[in-house]
């Protein structure tokens, strides 16, 4: 599940506009809204990493994001 709070977080701290990350990931804008507000059911990998890039996350902080806190306790 994705990590919302802290994904709204860094959005606002970027700068960047969902209009904006919604042009990079070639996808549209009520998608990006609904991944940011966790009403769009699981990420592919493909948007995962494009908001990483985007957005400059390191992997820690992608994975704190979009990884359960199951998955990334066992890979610390």
């Amino acid at each position: 599940m994705t990590n919302t709070e802290l994904l709204k977080e860094i959005i606002d701290k970027s700068g960047v506009t969902i209009t904006h990350i919604a042009e990079e990931m070639r996808c549209s804008r009520n998608r990006v809204y609904a991944i940011v507000n966790g009403t769009g059911g699981e990420c592919t990998a493909s948007e995962i990493a494009g908001f990483a890039r985007i957005l400059h996350m390191t992997r820690e902080v992608r994975d704190l994001i979009f990884l359960p806190d199951d998955v990334s306790e066992t890979h610390e």
